[in-house]
């Protein structure tokens, strides 16, 4: 202890925010300075960006959508930026460095969703809507029920979301910089909540273009470096894997994490649906000018994240290799320092040494701060124009009282992502994020959809629907072994499936088109004529009145 004193005085004033890089046989490593400086910069970086963008944030366009001024390409690089969060850099690594070949259901899964972005929602979401997803779909349907249902299951997703991000966050910092756990995640929540105040949605683009491109530049350091181990050979690496990994040829079999076919059915249709209706993913579709530029971020966004998910896989087995048999990283129980999420901060240290070790510990951190900064950003505009504005206020509020709301919506999902992310500190982050797009899936996608494509839907099919989604999502999650189980300490799960999307999509699906077929009213008859009006704006990128005429 008193060496771990000594360090923390001679660092001085950066002593408070990591008096070591955590316990090693033989007493405390020295401060790490490397990686506290890489931080330091970074945040004096994206404060400066916050800065930059509140001085160009004056309306309800700018703080939401960036005033429609990104580019196709950066806006790419942005979405990309979103989507390779804590959950797939350092959760994905982490479940093919326990799980081996399973861990490949997640990268293929996240991947897999982005034709459906771009064929079947970019072009038409860019057209009808203009701040959040509910914009596109109260086109024809009513403002209201359609809203609170939006609102419901955009803040069930974007917490569920946080979570994975805040416990990737705090179990970082805690492995680097011997900080608690609680401490690390209240840190990154103050970041968080400064970022998306102050700065809205062009602070939040800019960070994440920042940071996809350390991250992606990081990863592929990475993989290079194991590559060279093995002499770029795979058939090399994955035999030397199947050597040395305790399973041995079981590690490149399936089974390991998904042990049964509805279980892998339900996953993937989670990961693949799922992305079609995460909230902030869509709301990036409004940053761009227009419906090309809409379907060029689909373009590039889709290049950057299947490289980045190639690499991962990569990094899984690399880190099989270099660090699950080097003492140097493992605890008295022989497991990982700081658990299996830290596999690929624990890889940059094998192959880079110090120096690198502080690069990815830093970009690792941006990427936690940039995704949850476009979450609370999705949640608070839930919250403020789906809801206040929209539903209590009827469109009659300005655009000073709308982003203030937006601003208190923000400080309170921050408080709320600090909470939950210090309960839920042992979960896997890519399992979390899992259960996100199971509710995305279940929920957003299917109402967005049919809204979008069925001139039969009514409000009342989507609203029934809608929650019904929501309802068995939720309940089969807290029903099942991972929360009925492993949280609450009962013997058997009720639901025996991990993951619920094959089920709640179905019943989401099947209610609303049910509902909507039996919906005789006058409203439901008006609703399926607005859909020829809507049809028209969707492919023309009309405004209201104009599609109307049309």
């Amino acid at each position: 202890m008193a060496r771990a004193e000594r360090a923390a005085l001679a660092a001085g004033i950066v002593s408070w925010i990591s008096p070591a890089v955590g316990a090693a046989e033989g007493g405390t490593p020295p401060v790490a300075y490397t990686a506290i400086t890489m931080f330091a910069v970074f945040v004096a970086l994206t404060l400066g960006i916050t800065w930059w963008a509140a001085r160009r944030t004056r309306t309800r366009r700018d703080f939401y959508a960036a005033g429609g001024r990104i580019t196709g390409l950066q806006n790419g690089l942005a979405i990309a930026g979103d989507y390779m969060s804590a959950a797939s850099f350092l959760g994905i690594s982490a479940l093919v460095y326990s799980s081996g070949f399973d861990g490949l259901l997640y990268s293929i899964g996240f991947l897999v969703g982005w034709p459906i972005i771009l064929f079947l929602l970019a072009e038409r979401l860019r057209n009808l809507g203009k701040y959040t997803f509910a914009d596109a779909v109260s086109y024809r349907l009513r403002a209201l029920p359609i809203r609170s249902l939006a609102a419901s299951g955009t803040l069930a997703v974007v917490l569920l979301y946080l979570i994975a991000q805040m416990v990737g966050a705090g179990q970082l910092i805690q492995v680097l910089f011997g900080l608690p756990y609680a401490t690390a995640v209240v840190l990154v929540g103050v970041l968080m909540v400064l970022y998306v105040i102050f700065g809205g949605m062009l602070a939040t683009t800019w960070v994440q273009i920042i940071k996809a491109v350390l991250l992606l530049t990081g990863a592929t350091f990475m993989a290079l470096a194991v590559m060279a181990k093995v002499g770029f050979s795979l058939e090399s690496l994955f035999a030397r894997v199947i050597a040395t990994h305790p399973k041995g040829p079981a590690i490149m079999a399936p089974g390991g994490l998904v042990s049964d076919p509805v279980s892998a059915i339900s996953l993937g249709l989670a990961l693949m649906f799922g992305t079609a209706g995460l909230p902030h993913i869509l709301m990036r579709f409004f940053t761009v000018k227009d419906a090309r530029e809409a379907r060029r971020s689909v373009f590039f966004a889709t290049g950057f994240i299947g490289y980045f998910y190639i690499l991962t896989f990569v990094i899984g087995f690399g880190a099989i290799l270099l660090v699950g048999t080097n003492p140097a990283f493992l605890d008295a129980q022989g497991g990982l320092r700081g658990g299996n999420n830290m596999a690929a901060v624990h890889l940059a240290k094998a192959v880079g040494g110090d120096m690198f070790l502080g690069f990815i510990s830093a970009v690792a951190f941006a990427t936690i701060l940039a995704v949850v900064s476009g979450l609370t950003l999705a949640g608070a505009s839930a919250l403020s124009h789906d809801l206040y504005a929209s539903v209590v206020r009827h469109g009659r509020t300005s655009d000073v009282e709308e982003i203030l709301v937006s601003r208190v919506a923000t400080l309170g999902l921050g408080v709320l992502a600090i909470l939950l992310g210090v309960v839920f500190e042992t979960q896997n982050v890519a399992y979390m994020v899992g259960l996100a797009f199971a509710i995305a899936a279940s929920v957003n996608f299917p109402v967005l959809l049919l809204a979008m494509y069925w001139r039969g839907l009514t409000t009342r099919g989507a609203t029934l629907g809608g929650y019904s989604g929501l309802a068995a999502a939720v309940l089969c999650m807290l029903l099942g072994p991972t929360v009925w189980v492993e949280v609450l300490g009962n013997e058997r799960a009720i639901f025996p499936y991990k993951h619920p999307a094959l089920f709640s999509m179905l019943i989401s699906f099947a209610v609303t088109w049910l509902v909507s077929r039996t919906d005789r009213s006058a409203r439901a008859r008006a609703e399926a004529g607005l859909f020829d009006a809507q049809y028209v704006r969707s492919q023309t990128g009309l405004g209201a009145d104009s599609a109307r005429a049309h």
